[in-house]
């Protein structure tokens, strides 16, 4: 799959054509995407990003679950993707990264965007949510601006390392888009 979203920006569903690129944008990034990403320090290695991406193919393959490697003019800028479909409710939680070169672009908008049309569209999902660290102002400005509204926070709902976090909720109902 694959979605170009405009001259420069290309969505494409994750696959192992990505992994050298997203393992090197990550290494590269580490310290930046560790503020706010558990996962960061799992990834020691190519063999690690390889591992992740066969994984997200099984995932679409058997129920539908969608990453997509963020292409900026030819370039692995980061990844957005939905987490586990829930088929019975029409919803599914959405997540994202973006390696710090390529901030300020809008790209990360754009691709949400993209993505949630794409859930209300073809999957015929109700609800799309995104959590972020309430203090990850970046990662939150996104479904601000993309008209999603804000439930409440979740307190310490995820641990970052050596401490909890907690999360802004957003939620956008399919008929709620502008």
């Amino acid at each position: 799959m694959e979605w170009q979203l405009d001259a420069h920006t290309t969505l494409q569903q994750l696959s192992d054509a990505h992994a050298e690129a997203m393992f090197a944008a990550v290494d590269e990034h580490r310290s930046y995407l560790r503020e706010w990403l558990p996962w960061v320090d799992g990834t020691k290695t190519i063999l690690d990003t390889r591992q992740f991406i066969a994984f997200t193919e099984k995932q679409f393959a058997v129920s539908g679950i969608l990453n997509m490697a963020i292409l900026y003019k030819g370039q692995f800028a980061g990844t957005v993707g939905t987490h586990a479909l829930d088929r019975e409710n029409r919803s599914t939680s959405i997540g994202y990264w973006l390696a710090e070169d390529f901030q300020g672009h809008g790209l990360m908008t754009r691709s949400v965007a993209r993505l949630v049309d794409y859930l209300f569209d073809a999957v015929k999902l109700h609800r799309v949510e995104i959590r972020a660290a309430v203090e990850n102002r970046a990662s939150r400005a996104i479904p601000e601006r993309l008209g999603f509204t804000q439930e409440g926070i979740a307190r310490e709902s995820e641990w970052l390392y050596d401490h909890f976090v907690d999360h802004a909720v957003y939620a956008l109902l399919e008929g709620e888009r502008s």
